[in-house]
């Protein structure tokens, strides 16, 4: 199948960088198209981001081009046909029409060609098989456009053959789903998901991060994930129960603030209940430092967050900080559920925005000065005084700082005495 459609008034082909790329590959017995992922959001009116191309060009002549032209080029993987160029800061890839002779899992042996509908066949979904050149015209080889206009996300091909070449396809078939598909799933590829669901065992780590995580922030991430359990995939991949209420409020949550779309916080209403499933969601994805940190965060005592009255609420945003007490409180919330009045949750939420709190304001000196000698017991006596004045409102009145300080040293002085 080949279908033409315009993109003629996309801004990006006719000037810019991109459309340099193109008019350097473009030429002197060459072709060269836009490829992928910008031309599926070309036409359903997203973003265009990353611009990747493909061409009949053999690496070696892409080099040479760009050498000619004075632009850069890294051979990124030119193994496998791909010179990265970069014009005016911007990276893009190039690949060389490929045609696959052998694959097997996630390798494959090569061979260069020049027939686009064979380079189209070799990618994953028909939503991504589309490709569209310098005058606009967008190829259709695999019943892409069709399924663009339907919002079907469809394998290109035999679903369980691509499966089996790749089995992070399964994950990508929910993620591209969740982005740009609409209503069920597919269900051929849908069934064929199941069938490869043991390949998710062969995936590293990271790779599955990358995934889940893209998943996670997409418009659909609710109903694809939903479509995961019920196929008996995210148990594969998180190893314990997801849960599927909290996950739908916690996006309804962040709506409501006003919030970008935070994929750690979404996955923690997915997975997490207490520290030891945050714990092990961690180390199964592989995730960062700073991820597995807001994870388990996240998974600590979140119930103390519930009810709260102001003055509760203040004390918390102390000790935790903004971005852990904000979260903290939106799994709280998740966890509350859609019946739960949003009012008082709204409330509590927006508290980092209407008070900063202020630094503790008693110091070593206070307590030495107060016969309390330097070392264990200073610390000790420190830590009373602070909860004393979180207890007594965050005073900053000397008079009342003065009077913590005398009752601290106090109370301790007559502690260590029994």
């Amino acid at each position: 199948m080949n279908t033409a459609r315009s993109l003629r008034e996309a801004s990006w082909l006719k000037s810019g960088p991109a459309a340099r790329v193109l008019a350097l590959l473009d030429e002197k017995g060459e072709e060269a198209r836009v490829v992928g992922g910008a031309v599926r959001n070309a036409l359903m009116n997203l973003p265009v981001d990353e611009i990747d191309f493909a061409t009949t060009a053999l690496p070696e002549e892409v080099i040479r081009r760009a050498a000619a032209a004075r632009i850069k080029s890294v051979p990124t993987g030119v193994e496998h046909g791909t010179v990265t160029l970069v014009v005016e800061g911007r990276p893009f890839e190039v690949t060389t029409l490929r045609e696959d002779v052998e694959t097997f899992g996630r390798k494959a042996r090569v061979a260069f060609g020049r027939d686009w509908a064979h380079d189209a066949e070799r990618r994953d979904f028909t939503i991504n098989g589309l490709s569209v050149d310098g005058d606009g015209v967008v190829h259709d080889h695999v019943g892409g456009l069709e399924d663009i206009a339907a919002r079907r996300v469809r394998f290109i091909g035999d679903p369980d053959r691509r499966i089996a070449e790749d089995y992070l396809r399964i994950l990508r078939f929910f993620r591209i789903h969740a982005a740009y598909g609409g209503g069920e799933p597919d269900q051929a590829g849908y069934l064929a998901c199941i069938r490869g669901r043991a390949g998710l065992g062969t995936l590293s780590a990271e790779r599955l991060r990358a995934e889940m995580l893209k998943l996670l922030v997409a418009e659909g991430a609710v109903e694809a994930l939903i479509a995961m359990e019920d196929g008996g995939l995210l148990l594969a991949i998180l190893g314990g129960v997801a849960y599927r209420g909290p996950l739908a409020a916690m996006i309804a949550a962040e709506r409501a603030l006003e919030l970008t779309p935070d994929p750690v916080r979404r996955l923690a209403a997915l997975a997490v209940s207490v520290t030891e499933d945050a714990r092990r969601v961690a180390q199964r994805l592989r995730l960062s430092n700073a991820e597995a940190k807001q994870l388990d965060s996240m998974g600590h005592r979140w119930w103390r967050l519930g009810g709260m009255d102001e003055a509760t609420a203040r004390r918390r945003l102390y000790r935790l900080g903004a971005p852990r007490f904000r979260d903290r409180l939106m799994q709280a919330w998740a966890r509350a559920g859609f019946g739960a009045d949003p009012g008082p949750w709204l409330n509590v939420a927006t508290l980092p925005q209407r008070w900063q709190p202020p630094a503790f304001p008693l110091k070593a000196e206070d307590f030495v000065a107060r016969g309390i000698a330097a070392g264990p017991a200073l610390g000790h006596v420190l830590t009373i005084a602070e909860d004393a004045w979180l207890a007594a409102d965050f005073p900053l009145d000397p008079a009342q700082l003065s009077a913590i300080a005398d009752q601290t040293v106090a109370r301790f002085t007559r502690d260590h005495r029994l």
